[in-house]
């Protein structure tokens, strides 16, 4: 029986090439983004073409790389879709708000490619290792935490990042996904705040964003529980989220959970600290 599966993907978004590697098919990915090796540092052994990701896609490019089947995130802005599908490729569109839609997103990609049982593999890996960090924070105190996808306007982080604070032992404050005032933020009274700027890294400045912004007086930067994680380990909607959230159940309850890679509590950042990103 022949197979239909695509062979050659075009993934402009890293969450996509971040399911392909776990499901054992990263050998499919012809074009992916320069952002995809921040969490699949595989892509970046120089045989796979680079293009633009969801925001900018450019159809000229898409087309070069010969693509059964291009994956990105929608909704973005209206001329990247269009620039999507008029390269002429099968095209999946991504937008996961939860990590119920996060699990879909990886069956989905897994059957595709007709790797199915791989993916029932990754999911239960995660649905794993989530409760493992829950049963851990059961019935403890649980601190009120903030945190933002980006700076300026401030943005909360999406509805999954909540779920992960949650299985992390705190209680995400805001509406998440939404902007928010610094006043509003204040208001909330955040034990902890946490940033994770996309694009950013782990470039966030962090005295500066407390600063600017009136926070000092916030539980949070009083007792020096203000961090930065890496913004690919919350921000990708795949696997990966697995190592974001053990850097906030680190953040959370240091003295439940050893420091993973990914994260820095203020304390490590001096004032003259600067990102690339606003603030």
């Amino acid at each position: 029986m022949p197979s239909y599966a695509p062979r050659r993907i075009v993934c402009l978004q890293p969450s996509a090439t971040v399911i392909l590697e776990a499901v054992g098919e990263i050998d499919r990915v012809v074009a992916c983004t320069r952002y995809c090796a921040d969490v699949v540092p595989a892509v970046a052994d120089g045989s796979r073409i680079v293009l633009a990701d969801s925001w900018t896609a450019n159809a000229a490019q898409i087309v070069s790389a010969r693509p059964d089947l291009v994956i990105a995130a929608v909704p973005y802005q209206d001329k990247a879709v269009s620039e999507i599908l008029r390269a002429g490729s099968r095209f999946l569109g991504l937008a996961p708000k939860t990590l119920a839609d996060i699990y879909a997103d990886i069956a989905a990609i897994s059957g595709i490619v007709s790797a199915p049982q791989r993916a029932e593999q990754v999911i239960a890996a995660m649905q794993s290792h989530i409760a493992r960090v829950r049963s851990v924070t059961s019935g403890i105190h649980q601190p009120r935490v903030f945190c933002e996808e980006w700076g300026k306007p401030i943005i909360a982080s999406q509805p999954w990042i909540a779920e992960l604070v949650d299985a992390a032992g705190g209680t995400f404050v805001g509406t998440p996904g939404q902007p928010h005032t610094s006043d509003e933020v204040l208001h909330l009274k955040p034990d902890v705040i946490v940033a994770a700027w996309c694009g950013a890294g782990e470039r966030v400045p962090l005295h500066k964003l407390i600063s600017d912004r009136g926070w000092e007086q916030t539980s949070a930067a009083a007792s020096g529980r203000v961090f930065c994680i890496r913004d690919e380990f919350l921000n990708t909607p795949a696997p990966s989220l697995l190592r974001g959230l053990d850097a906030l159940a680190f953040a959370l309850h240091p003295e439940r959970f050893l420091r993973p890679p990914g994260i820095h509590p203020i304390t490590e950042l001096g004032p003259s600290t600067a990102a690339n990103s606003p603030t």
